[in-house]
Formats: structure tokens, C-alpha cells, sequence
């Protein structure tokens, strides 16, 4: 048991965690793990203020979490509720007030909020303590809230400490000024994408994030089947999460009459198109993070094939001539091949050629789905690094549901 002085420095110590992080979806997924694990919560959620509602964002539930395979990630959907006194939650982001409730079902006669059993009776689970906080920030505005539910002790469902509460408000004031951190880095991003929407139509947000969070997923199972160490895995998520967005910036630099021309490209377009990969590198060269070194990886990478058949190749980014010693017969660049291709290179590629082949465009309808995993698994080994493939097939029900929460408006 922890006393006051080791719960203070341990709360700390958890907002100097999440101050690490820059990626949104990584902020949320770290600031309710350690919540929960601060307070020994079974479950909990994120909810984050959007067009004056609140966006279910983000859950965890160690509870269903138990009942999945080995590897095996929750899936859930994202919803949005009203900020009033019905919910819990609403109430909370409506009042800028903490509740702390030993018993959802039991609710003091005065409460003006209700809990709504209806998740409960359809999951057939049993929610019983709940402690709710506003994510302020530093301004004192409300940019969500986080919720964490069923306090545990030897196996036992009890009411929240009383004594936790001023810890857990700290940290959640942390974790908001961390949230609008993050989304400001991911409303420059989208910006740029809408920059690049203006010339290429299918660069849309909703294509980059869902490649992106493709990427997360696919790079995650594969990691965790290496032995990476959790640290790093959650260090390269961060950056491959926000460098995969940028995948085709490079694209911006390319004629109209090539990029928005309307069937497939004859030999000479193609040939000025695939140097959008450089092109998009370049606009990372001046390293100033490890942000600008994943996303000047991806953009020139996510087009090599493991068999060495790919582009850019092996090329002088500045000259956009070979690297000595590897030229074709024709002078040209050789492909990379295999592990000669940087992980995030290779994990892009799948996550794009995915969501391409899912998608409608000016020159093709959407595949159906059987006929892309088909495709991806015969390139196994030839344009998809094999182990990589294996990952994606490993999380589809991640996937399938990452599609469903980014679609084209």
C-alpha cells in the first residue's frame, strides 16, 4: 500500500510517461492504462469533446480483454453522447465536476444523472463503481472526460478510494494539456493532408488515418512476435502513427495532368509519378525529430517490394541518381529488397496497397474483400515482407474495424 508521498512522486511520474508521446491515439491509449493501473480499475474509457458532444474514443475492459486469444485486441465502437445531465459522463463535461459513485445502480435519489443499463444487460457484464473526471485544460476549458470503472481488490469489485481522488484529478489534468498537445500536432497534419486533397482527391483524411492506424496495428503484432520490448514498440508506434499519415505528401509536387488524370498512367507518367517518394523525403531531410526521420522513411520506402522490384531504390536523395554499386545493366537503381527496406517501409506498403484495393477510385470500383486478402496473400514473399503479412492476418478484426470508424464522408 502507497503512502501519500510515494502516490504523489508515482503520479508524477506517470504525467512525465505521457508527456512523451505526440501521436493522439497513443496519448489516449497510454493516459487510461496507467490510470487504470494507479487505481486498479477492471475497465475505462476516454471520451473526447468534439462539435459540443462527446466522442466515445478510446476503452479498455480487462474483463472481456481476459476472454480474447492470447495477442488478441478488444474491439469496440466509437459513438457520441450529449453533454447534459443523463449521463454520467455528459453530466461530468456539462458541470466541470469529479463524481465518484460506489454503486452505478444505486444512485442517490437527488442525482440528476442516470446510468443506463442497457450496455450491462447486452455484454452481460456488471458495471458497480465508477469514478469520473474532466479533462481540463489549461485554460480551464473541458476537452473530455475520463472514466474509469470497477475499483478491484482480491478479485472483489469496491468503490473508488476517497483518498486517490486528488491524484487521479492531477494526472487527468496532465493528460488534457498532453490531449490538446497531440491534437494540435494532428490538426497540422490533416492540415497538410487537405493541402495535398487540393491536388490528389483520393488523399483524403480518412485514407491517411486509416492507413495509419493499419500500420500501428500490423507493425505492433509484428514487433511483439520479435520480442521487441514494450517501450520501444510503444516509441515507434508514436512516430509511425503520425509518419505514416504522410505518406504521399510527395505527391503535392506532381503536374495535375498526371495526378488527377483519370485511368492509368502510360510509362513517361508513371515515371514522374513514383518520384512523389522522393519528393515527400525531401521535405523531411532537416532532422529535427524522430518524427521527421520515420515520416522521410516512409515517404521514400512505402513503395519497395520485399523481391527487390520496387522504387525509388537505392538512390541519392538529393541527386536522384544510384548509389554506386547498385545499378542495373540500364544504369538504373536497383530495388531494396527484404530486410534492406526499413520496418516502417514495409509495414506502409501493406497498410496502403489495403486500404487502395478497398478502395473506390476514378480508374477501378472497390474490390471485394475476399479478392484483396487473396491478392495480399499471394504477394506474400514477393511485393509483402512474409512475416509482416502474417501480422496483418493476425489483427483483420482490428483492421475491419479501423475501416469502419474512418470512412469517406
Amino acid at each position: 500500500m502507497l503512502n501519500e508521498s510515494q502516490k504523489l512522486t508515482k503520479i508524477i511520474n506517470l504525467g512525465l510517461d505521457i508527456a512523451k508521446y505526440r501521436d493522439i491515439d497513443l496519448i489516449l491509449e497510454r493516459i487510461l492504462t496507467l490510470a487504470r493501473q494507479f487505481v486498479n480499475a477492471e475497465a475505462g474509457s476516454i471520451y473526447i469533446k468534439e462539435e459540443g458532444r462527446l466522442k466515445f474514443s478510446y476503452t479498455q475492459n480487462d474483463f472481456f480483454q481476459k476472454k480474447l486469444s492470447p495477442g488478441k485486441k478488444l474491439i469496440y465502437s466509437t459513438f457520441a453522447i450529449s453533454i447534459n445531465n443523463e449521463s454520467i459522463a455528459g453530466f461530468v463535461a456539462g458541470n466541470g465536476e469529479m463524481l465518484n459513485i460506489p454503486d452505478v445502480y444505486n444512485l442517490p435519489p437527488n442525482a440528476t444523472f442516470s446510468f443506463d443499463k442497457e450496455y450491462d444487460e447486452i455484454s452481460k457484464y456488471r458495471t458497480k463503481s465508477v469514478l469520473t473526471f474532466p479533462l481540463k485544460t489549461s485554460r480551464g476549458g473541458i476537452i473530455g472526460v475520463l472514466q474509469l470503472i470497477n475499483a478491484k481488490q482480491n478479485d472483489c469489485v469496491i468503490p473508488f478510494a476517497r483518498e486517490d481522488e486528488p491524484f487521479i484529478e492531477h494526472f487527468a489534468n496532465n493528460a488534457a494539456i498532453a490531449i490538446e498537445r497531440a491534437q494540435m500536432t494532428r490538426a497540422i497534419i490533416l492540415r497538410v493532408i487537405k493541402m495535398a486533397e487540393l491536388r490528389d482527391p483520393k488523399e483524403t483524411g480518412a485514407h491517411v488515418n486509416r492507413v495509419a492506424s493499419y500500420a500501428v496495428e500490423i507493425y505492433e503484432a509484428w514487433a511483439n512476435k520479435r520480442g521487441i520490448s514494450t517501450d520501444e514498440i510503444q516509441k515507434n508506434k508514436d512516430v509511425l502513427r503520425m509518419g505514416a499519415m504522410l505518406h504521399d505528401v510527395g505527391k503535392v509536387a506532381i503536374a495535375d495532368a498526371i495526378l488527377k488524370k483519370p485511368a492509368r498512367l502510360d510509362p513517361d507518367e508513371y515515371a514522374v509519378m513514383k518520384r512523389h517518394t522522393v519528393l515527400g523525403a525531401r521535405l523531411f531531410s532537416d532532422l529535427y525529430s524522430e518524427f521527421d526521420e520515420a515520416a522521410a522513411i516512409i515517404a521514400l520506402n512505402h513503395h519497395e517490394r520485399w523481391d527487390g522490384k520496387g522504387y525509388p531504390g537505392h538512390i541519392n536523395l538529393i541527386s536522384e541518381k544510384p548509389v554506386p554499386g547498385y545499378e542495373d545493366e540500364k544504369g538504373a537503381a536497383t530495388g531494396k529488397k527484404a530486410e534492406e527496406i526499413p520496418p516502417f517501409g514495409r509495414v506502409v506498403a501493406i497498410a496502403d496497397v489495403y486500404d487502395a484495393l478497398c478502395s473506390k477510385r476514378a480508374y477501378k470500383e472497390a474490390w471485394d474483400e475476399s479478392a484483396v486478402l487473396e491478392n495480399l496473400r499471394s504477394e506474400a514473399g514477393k511485393q509483402f515482407d512474409p512475416d509482416m503479412m502474417e501480422a496483418f492476418f493476425s489483427c483483420l478484426d482490428v483492421i475491419r474495424s479501423i475501416a469502419k470508424r474512418y470512412t469517406e464522408h
